[in-house]
């Protein structure tokens, strides 16, 4: 047993403190072993003209110096062709979460209502919250919603007090996505409300197709998009916002990052993005094998379900209640084999307890590795106690 990755024998008393779960994440992020399967990182080895970028730019020191403020222009103007806006700018950031934050430091207001999706990502309501908006979960789990936003439920919960609305597409957890009728619609109630529609793309390349709402609503969405999941560049932290220069002008007074981000990451970016097609077409198929795999292997298993397949992002929801497993002791008893998967409460109190999540831009030997030990680990878990997540 792996002590350093199993929560009950690692950490017998959770207390929600930031050092005991930076400790915890620490035991992980340092375990050489560990295989990556919770967190939608892709762990495929990096285009080799990617990795000739991020040698070149030690080689010649270029990180010495600040990068531009808003990015580098050869950068932003990549970003705004990969995503074919062109009346449009981009602000890059140290991450989507800071672009994210940013848009929310921006538009978000006391008493003003900020509506998202349960389950979906859950830093921007803590943003929401923090400026003292009001809070509107609109639930999409389960088969009779589709596990996707309808427009009936977003009208219904919009109004002209509605200050954001925030759309995680292809949504994190769930890995739908919307048709463009379907993001026509949100737009046209964002405008209608006065609204601004942050749309979080983060996940957007993985999908079969994708629509941007700022086609249908220029004036008032806000696009954020990363690298750290299609390109594999999470620790190295790069992301990017992307709206029309009216938008940028109430977006920019609010930016706490005025330095530039990463030169490393930048020119990471910059040589991806010259080769996404390619590498893209790649990773798709290597992930969607891999999706193919763990659902076969769950099937093999009494109670388990998974209800979205494929699914429109790197990774796949897996729901345990039928199984009689919890998912936090599914974690647990994954981890004691070095796999790290995510419990659903790290996404949604809500609706949390009923599913596990599963990143799948890994290499096929994790993949492989977490079939093989699965129906070992569903009866460790039977006889593991109920346990807190830390992260």
């Amino acid at each position: 047993m792996n002590a350093a990755l199993n929560p009950v024998a690692a950490v017998p008393s959770v207390t929600g403190d930031a050092e005991t779960r930076n400790q915890y994440f620490d035991r992980l992020f340092t375990n050489p072993d560990l295989m990556w399967l919770g967190q939608n990182t892709n762990h495929f080895p990096l285009h080799p003209s990617v990795r000739k970028a991020l040698h070149d730019a030690i080689d010649d020191e270029s990180f010495h110096a600040y990068a531009p403020p808003l990015g580098m222009e050869a950068l932003r103007a990549a970003i705004v062709a990969d995503l074919g806006v062109p009346d449009q700018s981009a602000v890059v950031t140290d991450g989507a979460v800071s672009a994210l934050a940013l848009a929310c430091r921006a538009f978000c207001r006391e008493g003003k209502g900020f509506v998202t999706t349960d389950p979906g990502w859950k830093w921007p309501l803590q943003f929401a919250a923090k400026a003292g908006s009001v809070l509107t979960e609109i639930p999409i789990y389960g088969p009779e919603h589709g596990f996707k936003l309808s427009a009936d439920a977003l009208a219904a919960s919009t109004d002209e007090n509605t200050a954001v609305i925030y759309l995680v597409d292809p949504n994190n957890p769930l890995g739908t996505t919307y048709t463009e009728d379907e993001i026509r619609a949100f737009a046209m109630r964002a405008r209608e409300v006065g609204a601004v529609l942050i749309h979080d793309c983060t996940y957007r390349d993985f999908a079969d197709s994708h629509t941007l709402a700022s086609r249908f609503y220029p004036e008032g969405t806000v696009t954020i998009v990363s690298f750290s999941k299609w390109l594999g560049l999470a620790g190295l932290r790069l992301g990017a916002l992307v709206a029309s220069p009216e938008l940028l002008a109430r977006i920019l007074p609010h930016s706490q990052a005025p330095l530039g981000a990463s030169v490393l990451a930048q020119r990471a970016a910059i040589a991806g993005l010259a080769v996404k097609d390619e590498w893209m077409a790649e990773v798709i198929a290597q992930q969607r094998e891999n999706q193919r795999m763990i659902v076969e292997a769950f099937a093999e298993l009494p109670g388990f379900e998974v209800p979205v397949f494929p699914s429109q992002a790197n990774f796949i929801v897996v729901e345990c209640s039928g199984a009689g497993v919890t998912p936090e002791a599914l974690v647990s008893a994954l981890g004691e084999h070095d796999i790290m998967v995510r419990q659903g409460t790290y996404h949604t109190p809500r609706f949390g307890h009923r599913f596990v999540k599963i990143s799948t831009t890994v290499p096929k030997a994790w993949a492989q590795a977490l079939c093989d030990v699965l129906p070992q680990a569903v009866e460790r878990a039977r006889n593991l106690p109920a346990t807190a997540a830390l992260f």
